[in-house]
C-alpha cells in the first residue's frame, strides 16, 4: 500500500471520527439548554427527555471509540497524526462526561417541582449554563476549524463560570440563613451549581486540546475565579 494511499485513508477515517464528534457535541449543547430551561420551567416532562436523550450521546461516545480502536489497528498513525487521535479520545470522554452532567442536572428537576420555590434560582442557573453552552459551541467550532485564537479564549472564559458559581453559593446560602424550609432545595441547587462549574472545566478541557491538536504545544495554567470553599459570609 502507497503512503499516499495510506494518508488519504487515515484522513477519511479522521473525517468520519470529526464529524460524529461535532454531532455528539450538538447533541450535548442541546442537552445543557434543556436541562436548565425544565429546571428553570420546573418542567418535568422536558426533564425526562433529556435523561432519555443521553442514551444518544453514549452511542456516539462507543461509535467514536470504536472508530478510533479501528484507525489505530489499521493506519497505526505516528507523531502529529497519532496526537490528533489520543486528543479526539480525550474530548469526545469530555463530552460524554458533559452529557452526565446535564442529565444530572434534569434528574433533580422532579425534586425541585415538588418543593419550596427560591426566587430566581432557576433562571440564575440557566444563565450559568447558557455561559457554558455557548463556550461549549465556540470550543466546537475552533475544533472543526483548529481555531488556537477562538480556543484559547473560551479558556478564558471559564473564569467566569467561577465568578458565577461563588455568586450563586452566597445566594443559596442567604436563602439557607434566611429560612431552613430553604435548606433541601437550596442544597440541589449548590450540587446544580457546582457541576455547571464543572461541566466549564471539561468544555475548558476540550478547548486546551484544541490548542494542542493545533500546535502541538499545552496551554499554560488557565486562569480560575476564588474556590467556593473559601466564601466567606461574614459581610452579609
Amino acid at each position: 500500500m502507497t503512503r499516499e494511499h495510506i494518508d488519504s485513508s487515515f484522513d477519511q477515517d479522521l473525517e468520519i471520527i470529526r464529524e460524529a464528534m461535532l454531532a455528539m457535541g450538538g447533541r450535548v449543547e442541546e442537552a445543557i439548554t434543556l436541562a436548565a430551561k425544565a429546571l428553570e420551567d420546573r418542567d418535568e416532562d422536558l426533564a425526562q427527555s433529556v435523561i432519555e436523550g443521553d442514551h444518544a450521546i453514549d452511542r456516539i461516545e462507543e461509535e467514536i471509540d470504536h472508530q478510533v480502536v479501528r484507525l489505530l489497528a489499521l493506519r497505526q498513525p505516528q507523531a502529529r497524526d497519532l496526537r490528533v487521535v489520543i486528543s479526539v479520545m480525550k474530548m469526545a470522554a469530555d463530552l460524554e462526561r458533559l452529557g452526565d452532567y446535564a442529565k444530572n442536572m434534569a434528574k433533580r428537576v422532579s425534586v425541585l417541582a415538588g418543593g419550596a420555590q427560591i426566587e430566581g434560582a432557576g433562571a440564575a442557573i440557566r444563565r450559568q449554563a447558557r455561559q457554558v453552552g455557548q463556550m461549549l459551541k465556540d470550543m466546537l467550532d475552533a475544533f472543526a476549524g483548529l481555531d488556537v485564537a477562538l480556543a484559547e479564549d473560551v479558556i478564558a472564559r471559564d473564569v467566569e463560570v467561577d465568578h458565577m458559581t461563588n455568586a450563586l453559593f452566597r445566594e443559596f446560602i442567604t436563602h439557607m440563613m434566611e429560612d431552613p424550609r430553604n435548606i433541601s432545595a437550596c442544597l440541589h441547587y449548590t450540587f446544580i451549581a457546582k457541576n455547571v462549574e464543572r461541566m466549564g472545566d471539561l468544555v475548558t478541557q476540550s478547548a486546551e486540546h484544541v490548542v494542542f491538536l493545533a500546535t502541538g504545544e499545552r496551554p499554560g495554567d488557565r486562569p480560575k475565579g476564588a474556590s467556593t470553599a473559601t466564601i466567606d459570609m461574614s459581610d452579609d
